[in-house]
């Protein structure tokens, strides 16, 4: 565990004030799910709660199934992590934190798709590929995540646009349902 330096105290309530600069570090948002967790030496952590994290490895499957029918590299990521890869090399993928731009398009709730010469979105921090297609996985009316369909490295190509849209919004709203349940 790292030390901050920071000491908060509980009021009357039992509550506690996580200081702003940990939250806009760790990107922990009005509204978000913490996990608590204690450990023998009488510790206590906090852990954002990631719905999506969860479904990880069903999110892998799916994510490998639209790679090896329809040829696309495929992430699924949560609000803030790749979870899934599928078309990409995983280790380089799995776990990297997720743009702030991605995050401000994927809260708009609408599917973007890159048209030629407009808007490229860069969806994964260190990772210079460009998304083709994001689709927010909603559930409970809560934005929880977002497929991703990256743009084909030069050799590669993909199904036609329209058909992989509507391929990463199925796998977007079917994981959002199975969330749900």
């Amino acid at each position: 565990m790292k030390a901050t330096g920071i000491v908060r105290r509980i009021d009357d309530l039992g509550r506690i004030v996580i200081p702003k600069e940990i939250r806009r570090t760790l990107r922990i948002r009005e509204g978000d799910a913490l996990e608590i967790f204690t450990d023998s030496q009488g510790d206590v952590i906090f852990k954002k709660y990631s719905p999506v994290g969860e479904l990880s490895a069903f999110a892998a499957e799916y994510a490998d199934v639209l790679n090896r029918v329809a040829g696309l590299p495929v992430i699924v990521c949560d609000r803030d992590h790749v979870v899934a890869a599928a078309g990409v090399p995983r280790k380089e993928y799995l776990e990297r934190r997720t743009t702030p731009e991605l995050d401000e398009y994927v809260q708009s709730r609408r599917t973007f798709v890159d048209e030629s010469g407009g808007e490229r979105l860069f969806p994964v921090e260190g990772i210079d590929r460009v998304a083709e297609i994001v689709c927010p996985i909603l559930a409970s009316s809560d934005v929880t995540g977002s497929v991703i369909v990256l743009k084909p490295e030069e050799g590669e190509t993909l199904p036609p646009q329209e058909l992989a849209t509507k391929m990463a919004q199925v796998a977007a709203a079917f994981l959002g349902r199975h969330m749900e349940e």
